[in-house]
């Protein structure tokens, strides 16, 4: 396998777009690195949306993307992010459950407090890591994985992620970028059994590190 810290902006698999994707990038650096001839095998696990940066586990053989897909279906692999948000949210942590229901017209989400049609069950938990003078850095951990569900969750709180207008922030991030950072990964190794843990650098906005410096 592989683990990647990718930028925002960069679309983890292709698209409608026609942009090149982060696969084909690492596809091309195991090529080089490792002497590959022919084509290059590389199965995607997960995926982080185009706005969002940070840590991506690709799988290098066949057998390692069967393991890996059954470890995420069953939550053996833990992920954390961190995202800014504007709003301090009423209490410093809690658990978050709704049931979403995907617009793919629009390619958003939309967040319910109770089950309804065509809707799927959301869960994730979230504390308070650290607040500035204006924003307040959340950690957060997934326990479903559904279609831009801290970003939509995050907002039915009333804590829309900065830079995310789709979902609800007054304005756009310089660069396009949302601040929401898949910081953390921990997983056992299938083969190796040798337990997995890796941080992503802060990203190169400098308003990450001056909340976190408040603290």
């Amino acid at each position: 396998m592989i683990v990647v810290n990718k930028e925002s902006g960069e679309i983890v698999q292709g698209d409608k777009t026609g942009d090149a994707p982060l696969s084909d990038f690492v596809k091309e650096y195991i090529k080089v690195k490792y002497s590959k001839p022919g084509n290059v095998f590389l199965g995607v696990t997960h995926r982080l949306d185009r706005p969002v940066s940070g840590l991506v586990i690709f799988a290098r053989t066949s057998k390692a993307l069967s393991r890996l897909n059954e470890m995420f279906r069953t939550g053996e692999v833990h992920k954390t992010y961190w995202a800014i948000v504007k709003n301090r949210p009423s209490q410093t942590e809690g658990r978050l459950t709704n049931w979403i229901v995907r617009n793919e017209k629009l390619n958003k989400s939309f967040a319910y407090d109770h089950e309804v049609k065509d809707s799927k069950k959301a869960v994730l938990d979230y504390r308070l890591l650290a607040s500035g003078d204006n924003f307040h850095i959340l950690e957060i951990r997934l326990l479903t994985g559904r279609h831009h569900q801290i970003r939509c969750q995050l907002a039915a709180m009333g804590c829309p992620i900065r830079g995310d207008l789709k979902y609800g922030a007054r304005r756009s991030n310089i660069d396009g970028s949302i601040s929401l950072l898949s910081r953390h990964v921990e997983f056992v190794h299938p083969v190796s059994k040798q337990r997995i843990v890796l941080d992503a650098p802060l990203p190169k906005d400098p308003l990450w590190k001056k909340i976190l410096n408040r603290e």
